[in-house]
């Protein structure tokens, strides 16, 4: 019997040697094959996972780093593979030329679904078209674009008495939370025609907005992931975590569309017609000619929110850390919101600037008056070339292409465009990419914008952001506000980080010592 069991366990050692040797000889010869490549290390049947998964937490930096070296490149993962680009030759054939070649597809719908739902973000096709028809017609509402700044007028003088109690307290603030706050109140607002308070001064804790940002931590890593769907179905682990977090999302909005529904149907006839999204919503058609579900409306909503509040937060916050850093460019703003002020109110008897307090300020901010600032236009916007709030970009190739600079592209594949990295290359921006200038953004004074396909911060093609303008008004407003009155300081060795989400949120958020002038 023993005999028989070393016979064996010697066949299977005769077996196994050859074989790990030959497995050997194919992923030495796999990477003999790829010497010279400048790309991410890529394995056999693995690909480059293990790469990718390791640099994960610094992926937009992990990117950047090849992309230093390459324009395109490919990181295979087990059974598709990812090119990523920053020609912007490449991301205009992704965003307009070739635009119906790359939909969000069934497999990115599939990871975001959960959370985003059937939303204009997560969507194609029909569904697509009409969301974006009515959102259109919605965004170019004088009655909504009226509705939006007096929320973020209102919202923006709660932020005000909030710094104050800071100023006066001398206890350092997080501003990136506070910047959340500003915006979640303004979107639920534009939204939902509800005000959640989350700016009151004691700062509550608001289970809707924890909820909707660890949703957000816990679906990118479905990226990286390959066992989400078998964690998902048995509710486990980072799935469990998921779930209850849109469960407490979902609570939240349903509970405000049943109550707006009951305001609806209890309205006198004769009543005025509300200006949020959400009113507006269930009294039109969805695409198939019937109202839309309280499941419609919740997608609607929530893919409005991320678009309202988390970009234009963190657009904010990123902001005022480089404006922490740089004095002069803080001193260019108020000097010309200063002189578009005065020319605005010659004749008009316009209360001086120097001397008005918070609210005569306030109603000087018109959409008109904001509209001429120039230099705070470009300041924003440099701030967004180099934090981006959505990083990272992906599609899904429906049919063979191939890219101008000759990349080959295979059907159901991804692709993927990185702003966080076009943003930082040199050969795109010049050897002073690295520098928050917003000079560069100026031409005599005025603003010269560039291609969307070189700064792509709110996309570019049939898909442009809608809200650009509500965001740049609200984020305009906000900054003159807050720097007219209150001067602001880094605390000292506070780190600056990313988290890897799908919006660049601050890991440590923004602490700031707030003083008032």
């Amino acid at each position: 019997m023993e005999g028989g069991r070393g016979g064996a366990n010697v066949a299977m050692v005769d077996w196994l040697v050859p074989l790990c040797m030959f497995g050997a000889a194919w992923m030495w010869m796999h990477r003999w094959g790829q010497r010279g490549h400048r790309g991410p290390k890529s394995w056999p049947l693995i690909g480059c996972v293990v790469e990718q998964a390791s640099n994960f937490d610094l992926l937009h930096d992990w990117l950047l780093y090849y992309f230093r070296r390459l324009a395109t490149f490919s990181v295979p993962m087990m059974s598709i593979n990812n090119t990523f680009t920053v020609d912007p030759l490449n991301v205009e054939h992704i965003l307009k030329t070739n635009f119906r070649n790359y939909p969000k597809g069934e497999l990115i719908h599939e990871r975001f679904v959960d959370v985003l739902g059937d939303g204009i973000f997560n969507v194609d096709g029909e569904k697509w078209v009409r969301q974006r028809k009515v959102a259109v017609l919605e965004f170019s509402s004088s009655k909504l674009r009226d509705h939006s700044i007096n929320a973020f007028r209102t919202k923006a003088l709660k932020l005000i008495h909030v710094l104050s109690l800071a100023a006066c307290s001398n206890q350092a603030v997080d501003l990136q939370d506070l910047f959340m706050r500003l915006t979640l109140d303004s979107i639920c607002e534009v939204a939902f025609g509800v005000d959640p308070e989350s700016l009151s001064p004691e700062l509550p804790s608001v289970p809707f907005a924890n909820a909707f940002d660890e949703a957000n931590r816990l679906i990118i890593r479905r990226y990286v992931d390959i066992f989400w769907k078998v964690k998902r179905a048995l509710n486990l682990g980072a799935e469990a975590r998921l779930r209850r977090c849109v469960q407490v999302v979902d609570d939240f909005i349903y509970g405000v569309i049943n109550t707006r529904r009951a305001e609806l149907k209890d309205a006198q006839p004769d009543s005025t017609e509300r200006a949020d999204l959400l009113s507006r919503f269930m009294s039109l058609p969805n695409e198939e000619g019937a109202p839309y579900t309280d499941k419609h409306l919740r997608d609607v909503v929530v893919n409005f929110i991320i678009a309202g509040r988390d970009t234009t937060a963190l657009t904010l916050s990123w902001l005022f850390s480089m404006l922490c850093e740089h004095p002069r460019v803080v001193q260019n703003i108020l000097e010309e919101a200063k002189s578009v002020l005065a020319a605005n109110g010659k004749g008009n008897g316009t209360v001086d600037f120097d001397k008005c307090d918070v609210p005569d300020f306030a109603r000087l901010l018109t959409y008109q008056a904001l509209n001429k600032m120039a230099y705070l236009h470009a300041s924003i916007t440099e701030a967004l070339r180099l934090y981006p709030a959505v990083p990272l970009e992906s599609k899904i190739a429906v049919s063979d292409d191939v890219f101008p600079d000759g990349t080959k592209i295979k059907a159901g594949n991804f692709v993927s465009y990185a702003p966080y990295a076009m943003g930082r290359l040199e050969y795109i921006w010049g050897p002073d990419v690295m520098e928050f200038k917003p000079e560069r953004w100026l031409r005599d004074g005025a603003f010269q914008p560039q291609s969307p396909f070189k700064l792509t911060a709110f996309q570019a093609g049939p898909r442009m952001c809608l809200g650009k303008d509500s965001a740049y008004l609200q984020m305009k407003m906000t900054t003159l506000m807050l720097l007219k009155f209150f001067s602001f300081k880094l605390v000292d060795n506070h780190p600056l980080k990313y988290s890897m989400m799908v919006v660049l949120y601050m890991a440590n958020g923004l602490k700031i010592i707030v003083s008032a002038l």
